[in-house]
This record gives C-alpha cells, sequence and structure tokens, in this order.
C-alpha cells in the first residue's frame, strides 16, 4: 500500500469533464488525483505560414501553471521562451500529432492550451491524456460543420508517469512521491500498443534493462485504463487494441 491507499499499479480517481469552455472547440477538466488541467482546443482555419501549399495542417500545444496551482505562489511566465513549461508543451504537442493524419486536417490549425488549475503531480501526463480529449471533441465538431472533410485522428493517445521506488514499481504518482522518489519516468502511448514518448531518469540508483522492461508493462496497463476513460467521455471513435 502507498501513502494513499492505492495499489502499486493502481491510477489515482480519473475524471475527464468535457465541455467545459462556452467559446473553444473542444474542451474538458482532467483530473488525476488532486491534478486539475483545464484543457482547450482552439480552431484556426489556415496552416502555419511554413506549411501553406504543403495540403498538410498541424497540431501544436501550449502548458501553463497558474500562479496558485502550487503550494506557494509562481510567477506567471511572460513567454515561452525555453525551460520546463516550453519542454512540456512540446511534449504534448508531440505526443498529439501522433494522433492525427496531418493531410486529413487539411491546410488548418489546432491549438491546445494546457493551464494546470492544482499540481499534485502528473501535470504533464494529464496535460496530455486531456488535451487528446479536448482535440477529439475540436475534430467532432468541425466534422460535424464541414468544417473539415474527414475525421483526422488515427489513434487514441494518453500517458501515465511510473516510479521506481525501493525495487518497487509505482504508477501514477503523486507529489509526494514524485519528489522523494529515486527513478521517475513517464511513458506516452497510442491506443495500438505503440510509445509515443519515453522519459526517464534515475535520481540515486541507476535502473536495469529488467526494471525499465517491468516500468513499460505497468505503464501500458495505465494507459489502456486511460483510454477507456477517454472513449467514455468523447465517444469510442475507431476499437482500442485487444477489444
Amino acid at each position: 500500500m502507498r501513502t494513499d491507499g492505492r495499489l502499486f499499479d493502481q491510477l489515482r480517481e480519473i475524471k475527464i469533464t468535457p465541455n467545459v469552455s462556452e467559446y473553444a472547440e473542444g474542451s474538458c477538466i482532467v483530473e488525476f488525483g488532486r491534478t486539475r488541467v483545464l484543457c482547450t482546443a482552439t480552431y484556426e482555419p489556415k496552416a502555419p505560414q511554413w506549411l501553406m501549399g504543403s495540403g498538410a495542417g498541424w497540431v501544436t500545444a501550449e502548458y501553463g501553471m497558474l500562479p496558485r496551482s502550487t503550494h506557494t505562489r509562481i510567477k506567471r511566465e511572460k513567454s515561452m521562451t525555453g525551460g520546463r513549461t516550453q519542454e512540456i508543451s512540446r511534449l504534448i504537442g508531440r505526443s498529439l500529432r501522433a494522433a492525427v493524419n496531418l493531410k486529413l486536417l487539411g491546410e488548418r490549425q489546432i491549438i491546445v492550451d494546457c493551464d494546470v488549475l492544482n499540481a499534485d503531480g502528473g501535470t504533464r501526463t494529464a496535460s496530455v491524456t486531456g488535451g487528446y480529449v479536448a482535440l477529439a471533441l475540436a475534430c467532432k465538431k468541425l466534422l460535424a460543420v464541414s468544417e473539415i472533410k474527414a475525421m483526422p485522428l488515427v489513434n487514441y493517445v494518453s500517458a501515465i508517469s511510473v516510479g521506481l521506488h525501493n525495487e518497487n514499481i509505482l504508477l501514477d504518482l503523486n507529489y509526494e512521491e514524485d519528489s522523494a522518489i529515486g527513478t521517475d519516468m513517464n511513458f506516452v502511448m497510442t491506443g495500438s500498443g505503440q510509445f509515443v514518448e519515453v522519459q526517464g531518469t534515475a535520481e540515486h540508483t541507476p535502473f536495469s534493462r529488467q526494471q525499465l522492461n517491468a516500468m513499460m508493462d505497468v505503464a501500458e496497463k495505465g494507459c489502456k485504463e486511460l483510454f477507456i476513460h477517454q472513449a467514455a467521455v468523447m465517444g469510442e471513435i475507431y476499437r482500442l487494441a485487444g477489444k
């Protein structure tokens, strides 16, 4: 048992509330336990200039933390010129593009904003998971009004954290676990069982290949559960692997 009573391979309580923004084409609030992130998807009818004439569109993301999303106030970031915020924004963008056929999107752009309302660990994984729901809801709306001709989504995408602490593998770390754990990893996966991104660092003791394989297995279990939560909110666009 962990400090919050969960089993080693148990997610925190997951909740996704759709359509929370009156104006965004797609939106949701995603909750991983006490971590809450507002995700909104904005449609722009033209692609970035560097894609003009290519026939392909673009999906990008911006991530940010509100000043009192943490235990003490953090300063508002005036730009995304570097550091953690830009790194996470790029991670979210890469992850979401793995779910999209950009040619089917056409020369259009969807921007997904992920704003952390409350941070208790796993803000980037919650942002990827909720950002995908906001993106999917936006695509469904655009298809319904004939703004796009075909559903551009080709897969589900979700993300989860896994840690290694005293030889124990823990799924979906909260802040208390994340700040004390030796090895911390983030996995982004598709509904077809492929990995989009694997991020990991051993703070003190290196981990073995066998431990890495075990962490990947636990991450896959967690992501499969997240796909089910996503599909329950936005509808099943296509069948998940193994169903």
